[in-house]
């Protein structure tokens, strides 16, 4: 079932063919931003936020974004790149570098600020869904905006140190490989070890038989198996999540 168009209230623009995935824009850091939102057939339900890729807004984002809105989430991908979309593993690697993690927390807690406003959304708190840098986005954000009750890291990529995790109130689902170099299986025992100190949470890390970025089916590492099993218990664990907080 296709995921309805925004409504007037969230004003979409027309976005230009070879443009980056951009239908809204929003306040957020001192600045304007922009994303992309998609809502479900029936015009309002609970409130998740995509995270991007290295790569920027791209189509795969969009079309994770438009997925969860057809399963009936209110869905938003922030832009955080103002617009850039790299073409190349050089060129995503320059532009995650020119982001630094606080900057990009903070442009991603006024997401939550702006999807959280929009009467289109059912639920007090957000779920947060991110890939590669947006796995890590997913966490550092979870660390300090305790609105996230449900964080779903693909195959995250935490730059630095871990955050402190203990201001979090999420529940913590992710999906790793286990051929995967970017985030090694072995890693996850410290990411494991501070949650539980810290916030006292458990979270629940999946390993896969595959590689990075398993889950986006426009590159060859992508994993059929694998990210249908993933996106079948992220569905799960977001509906458990966010229809457990008070409605609007």
């Amino acid at each position: 079932m296709p995921a309805s168009e925004p409504s007037p209230s969230a004003t979409p623009a027309p976005r230009p063919a070879g443009e980056p995935q951009q239908n809204v824009s929003f306040p957020s850091a001192g600045g304007a931003a922009h994303g992309y939102l998609a809502l479900p057939p029936a015009g309002r339900g609970p409130a998740v936020l995509v995270i991007q890729e290295w790569w920027g807004l791209t189509e795969h984002i969009a079309d994770v974004t438009r997925r969860l809105a057809a399963e009936g989430f209110t869905a938003l991908a922030p832009d955080l790149y103002g617009g850039a979309v790299a073409h190349d593993a050089a060129e995503a690697g320059r532009m995650m570098g020119a982001l630094p993690v606080d900057r990009g927390v903070e442009l991603l807690s006024g997401a939550v600020d702006y999807l959280l406003g929009l009467p289109e959304v059912t639920s007090s708190s957000v779920g947060a869904v991110g890939f590669c840098m947006g796995g890590g986005f997913v966490l550092q954000l979870a660390a300090t905006d305790p609105r996230v009750s449900a964080a779903v890291p693909f195959y995250g990529v935490i730059q630095g140190e871990l955050p402190d995790f203990t201001g979090t109130r999420a529940e913590v689902l992710g999906h790793y490989g286990e051929q995967d170099g970017s985030v090694p299986p072995d890693s996850l025992d410290a990411l494991r070890a501070a949650l539980e100190k810290q916030a006292g949470i458990t979270p629940d890390l999946r390993l896969y038989p595959a590689g990075h970025a398993f889950f986006n089916d426009r590159r060859e590492t992508y994993h059929a198996e694998a990210a249908a099993q993933a996106w079948e218990s992220t569905l799960g664990f977001l509906h458990s999540r966010l229809e457990q907080t008070p409605g609007r």
